[in-house]
């Protein structure tokens, strides 16, 4: 086929930036979302947050703590999750339980936006997803205290018919 030649050029069209915030800003934007997605692929980040933590509660409750493997952390926390979901699904109380366990334990250990200063990009980008998952405990909260607020089907026999005379 025989392509078709234009007359007259078409005027160029300005080089639109499609990423208008500076540079600084958008590699750290696009570090977070590495930093984001990473912590259930990377143990090696969560192993000195565990650290971190178990010496913080070491400390406050006066009591050793066994080493924990991270690989039985993260495959405990995707049972959890994961099953709590399927239940939860269901609407059974006891998914929402197992989903509000799961968010109160891996919360302050995924999103540590308490060990960045406020104006590294960090610090933003884990205090929203630290936010966010403080939002669904509140909302699995909910959940629960509207299913047991609501009254349960009581099965009432029918009285019989009494026959007309």
């Amino acid at each position: 086929m025989e392509q078709l030649k234009w007359k007259h050029q078409p005027p160029s069209l300005p080089e639109i930036d499609l990423h208008p915030l500076p540079p600084n800003i958008n590699r750290s934007c696009q570090q977070s979302h590495v930093h984001r997605f990473s912590h259930v692929s990377l143990p090696e980040e969560l192993i000195p947050k565990l650290d971190l933590a178990k010496k913080h509660i070491s400390s406050q409750l006066h009591v050793n703590l066994p080493d924990i493997e991270v690989r039985q952390l993260v495959a405990t926390a995707i049972i959890l999750k994961g099953l709590g979901a399927i239940l939860f699904v269901f609407g059974h109380g006891f998914g929402a339980l197992l989903l509000f366990v799961y968010l109160l334990v891996s919360t302050p250990l995924l999103y540590d936006f308490y060990n960045y200063r406020p104006n590294e990009p960090q610090y933003s980008v884990l205090l929203g997803d630290f936010l966010q998952c403080v939002a669904q405990c509140d909302a699995l909260i909910f959940f629960v205290g509207m299913k047991n607020s609501m009254p349960k089907r009581q099965l009432r026999r029918k009285a019989p018919k009494q026959k007309a005379t």
